[in-house]
């Protein structure tokens, strides 16, 4: 009798152990993916204006530049006179969208962001990069210890890096630009 309860103390044990690490996995994965959040995300980024369709899923990575969009690219570096006042999105789940800019946008999934971006790939605990008006004005884009990373222009960047209208930030999935 006594071997029998020693058995069943040991099955006992081990199945509390493996529903332990069972949990232990369900935690982990809910940090590192994040909650699903409501497709109202569009609703929740300030001053952005709704496109007249919805967008078509895009690939997280831009296509080889050509002739026409390097051209484009050169012209829009000529006139930088003026400092750009508008946040265009391009591609992800807000693509079309446009968001006038203040002296300090953060970027993110978190609820304190002024653009938050409905992306498994950008962080959900704070906000993934900020973009702060210096006074000259230009623009200056800092990630804010995010795993995934900020990009310009494919590049990753390390520190806080000056951005203009010819340069294209991508945040998870998401790419945008600063338009005049």
């Amino acid at each position: 009798m006594a071997d029998f309860a020693v058995l069943a103390f040991k099955i006992g044990f081990l199945a509390l152990l493996w529903l332990f690490i069972l949990f232990v996995a369900l935690v982990i994965r809910r940090d590192m993916i994040g909650r699903r959040v409501p497709s109202s995300g569009a609703a929740r980024s300030a001053a952005a204006s709704p496109v007249a369709a919805p967008p078509a899923p895009t690939a997280p990575t831009p296509p080889a530049p050509t002739r026409r969009s390097r051209a484009a690219a050169g012209q829009r570096r000529r006139s930088a006179s003026a400092s750009p006042r508008v946040l265009a999105i391009d591609s992800g789940k807000l693509a079309g969208q446009r968001l006038q800019l203040v002296d300090t946008v953060r970027i993110g999934r978190s609820a304190d962001c002024e653009l938050f971006l409905d992306d498994e790939y950008v962080t959900s605990k704070h906000p993934h990069a900020s973009l702060t008006r210096q006074a000259d004005g230009r623009w200056l884009l800092t990630d804010l210890g995010s795993t995934n990373g900020t990009y310009v222009d494919g590049r990753r960047i390390s520190g806080p890096t000056i951005v203009t209208p010819a340069d294209t930030i991508q945040i998870g999935q998401t790419q945008m630009r600063l338009e005049r």
